[in-house]
């Protein structure tokens, strides 16, 4: 299937509709599959003993976990796959999962606000990093043009937070806008946040 639509003559190239999934392989089958049915609240659309499809939504899948013995693990410094990111529909959604998982022993690894976006990061059991966010901007526009604003060209990183703090403020009626909004700490680059 040609990949391109004729477009007042022309050549326009076709942008895929979504991301479907992630596949990863995995040595810790088993351990991999309840860390993402907990994490997600995802349940196996299909699973034999080398191949799992785990999905939350209409998708057939969103995560595949493919049973590989022997894979070394992760080591730092390597290029290759960084993180996933999940977005919720509101700050309670993200907070409301991040206490969840808390209670059942899912401790997250780095939570910040990057500005456009709350965001609480977690390692899976192979390290790999799963981000669960909420957008902080109702408009794309909005959230594009903190890309362009001063407070990002001065810290493109985001703010920590403290996730038991942001559940009180919640519980305690603040509004998820107020809290949503990224406090302004000053210069700050990748040098000062350790991003496996």
């Amino acid at each position: 299937m040609d990949a391109t639509k004729e477009n007042n003559g022309r050549a326009h190239i076709v942008s895929p509709l979504k991301l479907a999934h992630i596949v990863l392989r995995t040595s810790r089958y088993e351990e991999m599959i309840a860390w993402y049915q907990t994490v997600l609240s995802a349940t196996p659309a299909f699973q034999n003993e080398i191949l799992t499809f785990l999905s939350y939504d209409d998708e057939h899948h969103r995560v595949a976990l493919l049973r590989m013995p022997d894979l070394k693990p992760q080591e730092e410094g390597y290029a290759g796959f960084h993180h996933a990111a999940f977005t919720y529909a509101s700050l309670r959604d993200l907070i409301d999962t991040y206490a969840r998982l808390r209670d059942v022993g899912i401790k997250p690894v780095f939570p910040i606000n990057h500005g456009p976006t709350t965001s609480i990061y977690y390692a899976d059991p192979d390290g790999n990093q799963i981000e669960l966010q909420v957008d902080n901007y109702e408009k794309i526009e909005d959230a594009t043009a903190f890309f362009y604003s001063e407070a990002f060209a001065e810290n493109p990183i985001g703010v920590e937070f403290d996730p038991e703090e942001l559940l009180r403020k919640l519980n305690a009626g603040e509004s998820e806008e107020s809290l949503k909004v990224r406090p302004d700490i000053g210069k700050r680059g990748l040098e000062a946040v350790k991003l496996r």
